[in-house]
């Protein structure tokens, strides 16, 4: 590497960990370093950008596809990279958080791809953050779980799901480093300890360094981190188009630029995969002020709704006409003990696959490996010894902008028990969340960082818009907050209120709830370390 530590000073604020060191090496925090110098004022012009465009859209503007690429999406010659070692057949993935009991389970489910989930699904403490990266470390050095009886190791399977990372967001930074005074990007932080840690290692193995991008809302956002990834191949001297890169279409904004995301990473893209509750959630976050833009109760969002149908239509269409892998949305049900709820539950997630098998998706995703066994037979009975079918190129779908934001046709009024529903989850998930834990099983479901922005966003719209009387939710609230106190013990209730009150209940809403609670409550500094 061509940078050295007294290049790129990375001070750690927080205190010192076990096995730590293993991965907050002297050569790996000034690779960081490095990357963070070169890239940290074009994170602030992608974050503008954001803002910027808020306050187009807030005063008017409306959301169209770009006309300034319409070359791009014209031309039918170019193509993305072709799948890298790995990724060639993707019919089923399953995504969690990077924890090491997640991690043995995620690898041996029989799916084909882990997304070890940085973002919607981890927590971001310090301890969680440097601990997923140790079980992704000894996931590569194929030793990922606790010594056996008599000092045996367990070892990973012949061949375990391949591994793809997903960083926090470009809207956050990690307080627990200082690079040259400034707190580093989050983004930058999870990308950069586990590819200088294990790019090599993974190639070695037959695979490579993989990732998933959460929450591009452009172009612009996609080109930074392309770049990131040749300045990463540079450095370490891995050849460039190594790394593969699959793209959640989760933003409302970003499914106006599918192909332009994919032409800005095609030496690097593995793709684009369907959203679901983040997704929701960005239509609420930019189109929330707009009252034809008021969506019913979370319950009755669904894949088919209009718009959502329309968005993930597009999708299969733009990947297969460029070469890409589709992946479908996440099915988040959790496996109960009641037999006929069980029948029923896992009936709704076949028939959510055969939906998406029969509209040209290449795989699915799931949350649990409970789920693995009914997506694996709904796609091996489509694609039998195929391991893929970009041969669909859907010439038939022809989508417009009005299609994408067709939000009226799946709107509604909110209920009580909608309402309900949406504190209890924002609620408990948040308090869990503060606890060190970023995902929970509620009421049958998976729930992460994306169903509780759709729960506390949801509830500011419905404000917002009179949909719900005030006293009336506050009322729900305290109800809920006696519930959780009884339920747990010393849990952290008072705070997860004052997180939900600042997020959910005010005038503005802001557009995560993430940043604000984490430097409240989850970072921990030592500065004497």
């Amino acid at each position: 590497m061509s940078t050295t530590a007294s290049t790129h000073r990375v001070r750690v604020l927080a205190a010192p960990g076990g096995r730590h060191d293993e991965v907050l090496t002297p050569e790996a925090l000034d690779f960081v370093g490095a990357l963070d110098a070169a890239f940290a004022h074009r994170r602030e012009d992608v974050l503008r950008e954001r803002r910027r465009l808020t306050g187009r859209l807030v005063t008017g503007t409306p959301l169209d596809f770009p006309v300034a690429t319409s070359a791009v999406r014209a031309d039918p010659h170019w193509r993305v990279a072709p799948p890298a070692p790995g990724l060639e057949d993707r019919r089923v993935e399953i995504t969690g958080p990077p924890d090491r009991r997640t991690a043995v389970q995620a690898l041996h489910s029989g799916a084909h791809v882990w997304t070890a989930d940085f973002a919607d699904a981890t927590a971001p403490t310090w301890d969680n953050v440097i601990g997923g990266q140790l079980s992704l470390l000894d996931a590569c050095r194929r030793r990922i779980a606790p010594p056996l009886p008599g000092g045996r190791e367990h070892r990973l399977v012949v061949r375990p799901a391949t591994l793809m990372v997903r960083p926090r967001g470009w809207h956050l930074a990690e307080e627990h480093l200082r690079v040259e005074g400034r707190a580093p990007s989050a983004s930058l932080v999870d990308f950069g300890l586990y590819f200088f840690h294990c790019a090599r290692r993974q190639i070695d193995a037959g695979s490579g360094p993989y990732f998933s991008l959460p929450q591009l809302e452009n172009r612009y956002e996609a080109r930074l981190w392309n770049d990131v990834f040749r300045l990463a191949q540079d450095l370490l001297g891995i050849p460039r188009g190594t790394v593969r890169a699959t793209v959640p279409i989760e933003t409302v904004t970003a499914a106006f630029e599918m192909e332009e995301i994919l032409h800005e990473l095609r030496e690097h893209s593995a793709g684009l995969t369907a959203g679901h509750w983040d997704y929701v959630f960005s239509v609420i976050r930019t189109f929330g002020h707009r009252t034809d833009f008021q969506l019913p109760d979370r319950a009755a969002i669904t894949m088919t709704a209009p718009f959502m149908r329309s968005y993930t239509e597009l999708l299969v269409r733009t990947c297969h006409r460029r070469g890409a892998h589709a992946i479908g949305a996440t099915a988040a049900h959790l496996p109960g003990k009641d037999p006929t709820a069980e029948q029923a539950a896992l009936a709704r997630v076949r028939l959510d696959e055969e939906r998406e098998a029969e509209d040209g998706f290449d795989g699915s995703r799931v949350a649990h490996p409970g789920l693995v066994p009914v997506c694996r037979e709904v796609f091996d009975g489509l694609l039998g010894d195929r391991p893929h079918q970009l041969d669909r190129t859907r010439e038939d779908v022809a989508v417009t902008a009005a299609d994408l934001l067709a939000v009226r046709r799946s709107g509604g009024p909110p209920t009580r028990e909608g309402v309900r529903a949406n504190v209890a989850v924002a609620l408990r998930w948040v308090e869990a969340w503060l606890r060190g834990q970023g995902v929970v099983a509620l009421h049958g479901r998976m729930e992460d960082a994306s169903t509780a922005e759709v729960a506390r966003t949801q509830l500011w719209q419905w404000l917002r818009h009179r949909s719900v009387d005030r006293d009336a939710v506050l009322a729900i609230l305290d109800a809920e907050c006696a519930a959780l106190a009884a339920e747990r013990p010393g849990a952290l209730v008072p705070q997860a209120r004052a997180v939900l009150e600042r997020t959910a209940l005010g005038r503005d809403l802001p557009a995560f709830f993430t940043a604000d609670a984490y430097t409240r409550h989850l970072v921990r500094t030592d500065v004497r370390s």
